[in-house]
């Protein structure tokens, strides 16, 4: 771990599907971003607010990142779809749960919370993504699945990129 880093991408997280590796990647460069802020040596109130900032990044991104991985699972009638799906979506409350204490100056410091989301991803592609780029490698080595094709459009309201 260098100063403003707390994660470096390693090939070992790489669960061998492209959009899934280059996805992760994006979540471990926005937790150094969250890194960054929380050391970046700003009084407390320009930190928490640039901190702010990049937790809505990572809210967002974290959302789109997660339906790239439910399409895919939907796609190919992942039998692990729900028990997968349901590990994101009891993060993604966690994650509201910590922002939301971080709001209120309750518990959770912005430090705390940068570990709390490196180590919930690195655990989660050693073990869930694993095991679905397993999965998909296998379909694909049988023959049994060709190519995944997932449609992604910018939603006009929001300006993010949505998966359908």
């Amino acid at each position: 771990m260098t100063d403003n880093v707390i994660v470096t991408w390693h090939d070992s997280y790489s669960v061998g599907i492209k959009v899934i590796d280059e996805q992760h990647m994006a979540l471990i460069k926005l937790t150094n971003k969250l890194f960054a802020s929380c050391m970046s040596g700003h009084e407390r109130s320009q930190a928490d607010s640039i901190f702010l900032q990049v937790i809505n990044e990572v809210v967002d991104y974290v959302g789109y990142h997660f339906s790239t991985e439910e399409r895919i699972m939907e796609k190919i009638n992942y039998p692990e779809y729900k028990a997968h799906k349901k590990e994101h979506v009891s993060f993604v409350k966690e994650v509201l749960i910590k922002v939301e204490e971080f709001n209120f100056g309750r518990n959770n410091t912005a430090l705390t919370f940068v570990y709390y989301l490196r180590d919930w991803i690195l655990q989660h592609i050693a073990v869930n993504d694993k095991k679905l780029g397993s999965y998909i490698l296998e379909k694909k080595r049988s023959g049994e699945l060709r190519q995944i094709v997932l449609k992604v459009k910018k939603d006009e309201n929001t300006n993010k990129m949505v998966i359908e």
